[in-house]
């Protein structure tokens, strides 16, 4: 029992790690890299954390919150529905759909299984204009990079001129996530990966369908 809770106490890579070591022996190299890897990750978000930015701070936690229920990428795609005529209405669908994809496989099959704790944000009257409010989910991935990177590979593919532009505002969405305090860098990335990744997957499947309805 005891050791059933020193494991939750943990975070999941170093238990993890340590499920590893027991299998593999003490010196397993990969449970050794895995330790190092979440030892960074903590290190580079309480880098963020440290570095005052009272500049920056406000306008990185509107940003944060304005992607909040994916309604940036939602007005983004209605404005493209709009202008875009049939090319900007078949990438905000795709977008649209890249999104809902995203956060089932995030939302209902990653983070109950990862159980990674928030990062433990303390008080910090000097930082506190960046906070936004901690969310109650586990922390891994990032839901919000997610979705800000599947949205932005859908509009980008059939929207050149919009890839870079959507891309970095994706990017600072994911950023903000670390600068308000509510994931770590890892989260992030890996958020970022699986949504770009899943929109490729729905991507795949829109033009499949579309091959096959142009055959009839």
């Amino acid at each position: 029992m005891s050791e059933r809770i020193d494991e939750q106490q943990q975070p999941p890579e170093d238990a993890l790690a340590a499920r590893m070591e027991a299998q593999r022996g003490a010196g397993s190299a990969l449970a050794g890299a895995l330790r190092e890897l979440g030892a960074v990750d903590r290190a580079v978000y309480q880098a963020v954390a440290d570095t005052p930015t009272p500049q920056l701070d406000r306008h990185i936690r509107r940003l944060s919150n304005s992607a909040n229920n994916s309604r940036l990428w939602l007005g983004i795609a209605g404005a493209i529905a709009v202008l875009g005529r049939e090319r900007g209405r078949r990438a905000a669908l795709e977008g649209v759909l890249a999104i809902g994809a995203t956060s089932a496989a995030v939302n209902l099959g990653i983070k109950p299984v990862a159980r990674r704790r928030r990062p433990d944000r303390a008080p910090s009257t000097s930082h506190g204009a960046r906070f936004v409010s901690m969310p109650r989910s586990t922390s891994f991935p990032s839901g919000h990079a997610a979705s800000a990177f599947a949205f932005a590979y859908a509009v980008g593919r059939h929207l050149p001129g919009l890839a870079v532009p959507i891309r970095l505002l994706a990017g600072g969405v994911a950023y903000s996530r670390v600068h308000t305090g509510v994931h770590y860098p890892g989260d992030v990335a890996i958020g970022s990966i699986l949504g770009a990744g899943t929109a490729a997957i729905v991507a795949a499947a829109s033009d499949g369908l579309s091959r096959s309805h142009n055959r009839e």
